[in-house]
């Protein structure tokens, strides 16, 4: 059922899920521990959540040495990046735009969980050069 879910209602459950997730512990704890919780909110709501998920990068078709890992991919549509930091930089949105484009993902949520107010504290971001069609995430 859920893997039929579009990418608005797969975004609204992981929304879902950070609000869960931050009333249950509140600020100041490490990435790690809001990505365990988020994951085992997600798999209990029945969605297919990959962590720290390996993506090979491309460069004039060749496979890089380095590699990306996400935090989330959520039914393998939605990016979900993790922070807890002061506050939240531009820098954290251009990565979750690379991280879109180098997947060929349309759609990712950036959060930052250091936060005294959570509901001003994640963003969804969109990949402009998104191609349905593309044949091989990691191509860029």
């Amino acid at each position: 059922m859920l893997e039929q879910l579009n990418e608005n209602s797969i975004t609204h459950g992981i929304i879902g899920a950070i609000f869960d997730t931050y009333n249950a512990l509140g600020p100041g704890l490490l990435e790690s521990v809001y990505e365990e919780v988020m994951t085992i909110i997600l798999r209990e709501k029945g969605y297919e959540v990959k962590t720290q998920q390996t993506v090979p990068i491309t460069f004039n078709d060749k496979i890089l040495s380095s590699t990306l890992r996400l935090d989330l991919i959520v039914n393998d549509s939605v990016i979900v990046e993790i922070k807890s930091v002061a506050g939240l930089q531009d820098v954290h949105y251009k990565q979750l735009l690379t991280y879109l484009r180098l997947t060929n993902k349309h759609v990712g949520l950036l959060v930052n969980f250091n936060t005294a107010n959570i509901s001003d504290s994640f963003r969804r971001v969109i990949n402009p050069l998104y191609t349905p069609s593309a044949a091989h995430p990691g191509k860029g």
